[in-house]
């Protein structure tokens, strides 16, 4: 499959972006997808309609259909965990039936989004000024990343987020808060996660050492109700979830409990809003006007085709700065395997690497490489219409032009003759063809762009599902399991082993010379 798309691509290699526009007048309109309000361009990649039926045809064989059905039916798709794989119905605020070994899990759900409100609502009306997520990983990307990107609306307490087992991250966040109005929650489904129960109990004994009482100051989001109790932490203050929600897909429900008390339930029932408007589309409409799926088609194309690396993406609103670390776990953490459904070695490359900033900042950091370096990143653009700060238009204006204008140069870039012409009146000779190959930009290097009216909760929502269903797309086509983990076990096990190694407890003698010289280095410098 792979082997005869790359040599479709083979045949037309050098072929320049720019000469496919000249060739079609019409190619933004007829590679692009535009769906309730929000615009996603793929028109500036080397795809022709020949590569995109292909392309097509590969998702179609692969049975990505049937295997989207399966997902919102209910059915364990997660098949080396015997899971469902069931966040869309977080978001199924109609309740329409899903049923999981026959059981319907909507009321559940359902029940679970009234609780968070009710809870929501009181503490945004108590007094409480500051609250504080204790997480990590999937407990931590999704809740930060949103509550960070929808500032204009947060009405309620200041939201803080706690991740690292460093000392100095819970440290640092303490010393913003005031102990008598700071309200902590601990997101951990097992209420065992060892960097997480290590900050908690830290913010434990920093209230206590404050002199204020710690109850009611907790929360749990957990499906351990036995070692919430032994915290103290009341029934009504624990929100569990079902098997069936993988932790970088949990933000919808109890784990994006601290955005809700940011912007309100309103809003956060808005942001689910979206992602069910999303969901309807991936689930109703045809491949080849399938937002998600074009936006997978698009990545597989330079990835598993071409061979691009790496993908970078560059959201031109500041307040998406998480937005890449969010997809970096998204898609790495999903798609980052060897081995196939069938348990036998992938024949071909899987998941890429995500990396980015947001725009402009990545401009004066790494777009240089991006412009004249020797691999080509395909660059997933994206901004909004218009922003928040109707008095800074002009700023907002300044952005949307940077980044049309980078995309543009990517794929337009500067030829020799044009960088000569440039430096023709400061150098001739030797010198003048010297420094004008210095201001070559091959260009040519593809992008796509992904515009929306304005961040809102609902557009926040549709964003976040939109990739969550690409990277579902691309597992089923690398026929991989996108929602087990077990790559990152290992480490687990070893750290585990290693504390009392650290502490100087136990001889690490049985690890390797590495190990050891470390370790003594450490003992060493440790006092």
């Amino acid at each position: 499959m792979w082997d005869d798309l790359k040599t479709l691509a083979a045949a037309r290699d050098g072929r320049r972006i720019d000469a496919l526009f000249a060739e079609d007048p019409a190619r933004a309109a007829s590679f692009s997808i535009e769906q309730d309000g929000m615009l996603f361009d793929f028109s500036k990649t080397q795809l022709d309609a020949e590569f995109l039926a292909a392309l097509i045809a590969v998702a179609e064989g692969a049975g990505v259909e049937a295997r989207r059905e399966a997902m919102f039916s209910g059915a364990k798709i997660n098949e080396t965990e015997g899971r469902a794989v069931l966040h869309t119905a977080l978001r199924n605020l109609a309740g329409t039936p899903v049923e999981v070994d026959g059981k319907d899990v909507m009321p559940e759900v359902l029940d679970t989004l009234a609780r968070m409100e009710a809870l929501a609502s009181e503490i945004r009306g108590s007094g409480i000024t500051d609250v504080v997520n204790i997480g990590i990983g999937g407990s931590d990307l999704g809740p930060k990343m949103g509550t960070l990107a929808l500032a204009p609306y947060h009405d309620g307490p200041r939201c803080h987020f706690v991740s690292n087992v460093d000392g100095a991250d819970i440290a640092d966040t303490l010393k913003r808060c005031p102990a008598e109005t700071t309200l902590f929650i601990i997101a951990s489904k097992t209420f065992t996660t060892i960097e997480t129960m290590t900050n908690a109990r830290t913010a434990w004994d920093w209230l206590e050492g404050q002199g204020v009482a710690t109850d009611g100051r907790f929360v749990a989001l957990s499906s351990n109700h036995e070692k919430a109790a032994d915290w103290g932490i009341p029934a009504e203050r624990v929100f569990g979830f079902e098997d069936w929600v993988g932790g970088r897909y949990s933000m919808w429900g109890p784990i994006g409990l601290s955005m809700m008390i940011a912007i309100g339930p309103d809003d956060f029932r808005a942001f689910l809003e979206g992602g069910a408007a999303m969901d309807a589309h991936f689930r109703e409409a045809p491949l080849a006007g399938n937002m998600p799926v074009m936006l997978a088609l698009v990545g597989m194309w330079h990835n598993q085709v071409l061979g691009h690396a790496t993908r970078a993406v560059l959201p031109y609103d500041n307040r998406l700065s998480r937005l890449p670390a969010y997809l970096q776990q998204l898609e790495m953490e999903s798609n980052g395997k060897g081995v196939g459904m069938d348990g036998a070695d992938l024949d071909c490359n899987s998941g890429p690497v995500v990396w980015g900033e947001p725009g402009t900042n990545g401009q004066h950091a790494f777009y240089q490489l991006i412009h004249q370096g020797t691999r080509v990143v395909p660059c997933e653009f994206m901004v909004a219409a218009r922003g928040h700060e109707p008095a800074l238009k002009h700023h907002h204006a300044l952005l949307v032009a940077n980044c049309l204008a980078q995309s543009e140069a990517l794929m337009r870039g500067r030829s020799l003759d044009e960088a000569r012409s440039k430096v023709a009146g400061q150098f001739e000779g030797d010198e003048l063809e010297r420094q004008a190959r210095h201001r070559v930009v091959p260009g040519n290097r593809p992008s796509t762009t992904l515009v929306y009216p304005l961040l809102d909760p609902r557009t926040l929502g549709r964003i976040v599902a939109l990739y969550e269903h690409r990277v579902f797309v691309e597992g089923v086509i690398l026929n991989i399991n996108s929602y087990d983990q077990w790559g990152v076990e290992l480490g687990k096990e070893l750290a585990t082993a290693l504390g009392p190694m650290v502490t100087g407890e136990q001889d690490p003698g049985d690890k390797d010379g590495s190990t050891q010289a470390l370790l003594t280095f450490l003992h060493r410098n440790a006092s």
